[in-house]
C-alpha cells in the first residue's frame, strides 16, 4: 500500500482588513463606469492604482494608460481622459481644459483633503511642511497645488533636523496618505521638537485604510516564520506593510505581486504565515496565494480582523447613471479582474 506523503501543517494569519480601500474601489469603478457610458478608449493619466494586474484588467476592457495629456491621439480628443487615485498637479486639468479635453478626476477623497490641508495652510499664510517620499505620484499631486517655493518635502527625521524655515513665516504640516504611521510619528516629533509653533492639519492626514492595514499587520506579525505582502513595488502603502510586520515581529517580510513570485525554494520550515494586501491588491491574488500554500501545504486559515471597514465614496455625477452588473461590481470589488 503506497503511502502519500503527508504536508507540513501551517496556520495562514489572514489580515484584516486588507487589500481594496474606498478609494481604489472608486477610482476602478470611474473607469468602468466611462468605458460602459463613453465606449472605448479611455485614457488613464498614470496607472490608475499602483497594481499591474489591476491595470493590465482594465487594458482588456479598453482602457489605455498613458503618462501625459499630450499622448492622447488627436483624433480621440473627445474620449474621456480619467485622472488616477494618487491626485494630480492644478496644471494637469488646467492643461486638459485648455486641450478641450473631457475628464474624470479618480483622485481620493482623501488625497483631496491633504490638498485642502495644504491650501489651507497656505491661505493662513504659513509655509507648508508636506511628510512624504520624494517623486511618489501623491506627493507630486499635493506640491502642485500650491505655488512653487510654497512647500518643502521632509523625507526622514533627518530632513526634519536640517530645515531651515523662511524667516518669519509660521509652519503648517500635512503628510502622504500611505506613510508608516510611526515612521510619520518619528518625523512630527522632530520638528515639533523644534518647532514647538508648528501648526497640525485640521484632521488626520494619514488614511484610515493605510492604518487599519498597518493595525492588522501588527496583530498577525508577532510569531509568524515568514509574511507575504501583496502589492506592487511602486506602491507606498505595500511597502510600507513589509517594514511593519518586519518591526512588529515576523522573521521575514516579503512583498509579492504574484503566486508565482514566491521564493518557495528559500522559504524553510515555516509555521505560521502571515499574510495581507496593500490597499491597491485585489483579492484574487490573495485567494491564489492561499491555494498555493494549500498545494505545499496542510493549511489552515485564521483570521487577523482588527477593524470592519464600511466606507464608500461615491463616484462623479456624471456617470452615476450607469449601472454595473455582478460581473462589473467583482471586477471593481478585486473579486475577477
Amino acid at each position: 500500500m503506497l503511502h502519500r506523503p503527508t504536508k507540513p501543517p501551517l496556520t495562514i494569519r489572514l489580515c484584516g482588513p486588507r487589500g481594496f480601500c474606498a478609494g481604489v474601489d472608486r477610482a476602478i469603478q470611474i473607469v468602468v463606469l466611462a468605458l460602459k457610458k463613453y465606449g472605448a478608449p479611455v485614457y488613464v493619466r498614470h496607472e490608475i492604482v499602483h497594481n499591474r494586474y489591476v491595470v493590465e484588467g482594465l487594458q482588456n476592457l479598453g482602457a489605455v494608460f498613458i503618462e501625459e495629456l499630450h499622448e492622447i491621439p488627436a483624433e480621440h480628443q473627445q474620449s474621456p481622459v480619467v485622472f488616477s487615485a494618487h491626485g494630480v498637479p492644478k496644471s494637469v486639468p488646467a492643461d486638459a481644459e485648455s486641450r478641450n479635453l473631457f475628464y474624470l478626476d479618480a483622485t481620493c477623497p482623501l488625497v483631496s483633503k491633504v490638498h485642502k490641508q495644504a491650501m489651507r495652510h497656505q491661505r493662513l499664510g504659513r509655509h507648508v511642511l508636506l511628510i512624504g517620499h520624494a517623486g511618489h505620484p501623491e506627493v507630486i499631486g499635493t506640491m502642485g497645488q500650491l505655488p512653487e517655493g510654497a512647500v518643502t518635502l521632509i523625507e526622514t527625521e533627518e530632513d526634519a533636523r536640517e530645515f531651515t524655515p523662511p524667516a518669519g513665516q509660521e509652519l503648517g504640516f500635512v503628510s502622504q496618505t500611505t506613510l508608516s504611521v510611526e515612521d510619520t510619528a518619528g518625523v512630527i516629533r522632530a520638528l515639533e521638537n523644534r518647532f514647538p509653533q508648528m501648526h497640525a492639519p485640521a484632521a488626520e492626514s494619514i488614511c484610515y485604510a493605510t492604518t487599519n492595514r498597518q493595525d492588522a499587520v501588527k496583530a498577525a506579525a508577532p510569531g509568524s516564520d515568514l509574511f507575504l505582502v501583496v502589492g506592487a513595488p511602486n506602491s507606498s502603502n505595500s511597502r510600507r506593510l513589509v517594514e511593519v510586520a518586519e518591526r512588529a515581529g515576523a522573521k521575514r517580510s516579503l512583498l509579492v505581486q504574484r503566486a508565482s513570485e514566491i521564493p518557495w525554494d528559500e522559504i524553510g520550515e515555516i509555521s505560521v504565515l502571515g499574510l495581507s494586501a496593500g490597499a491597491s491588491a485585489p483579492e484574487i491574488i490573495v485567494d491564489e496565494i492561499i491555494a498555493a500554500f494549500r498545494e505545499r501545504f496542510d493549511a489552515r486559515v485564521e483570521l487577523a480582523e482588527t477593524a470592519i471597514e464600511t466606507e464608500n465614496f461615491p463616484v462623479m455625477r456624471a456617470i452615476r447613471d450607469v449601472e454595473l452588473t455582478s460581473a462589473d461590481m467583482a471586477f471593481v470589488n478585486g473579486a475577477a479582474i
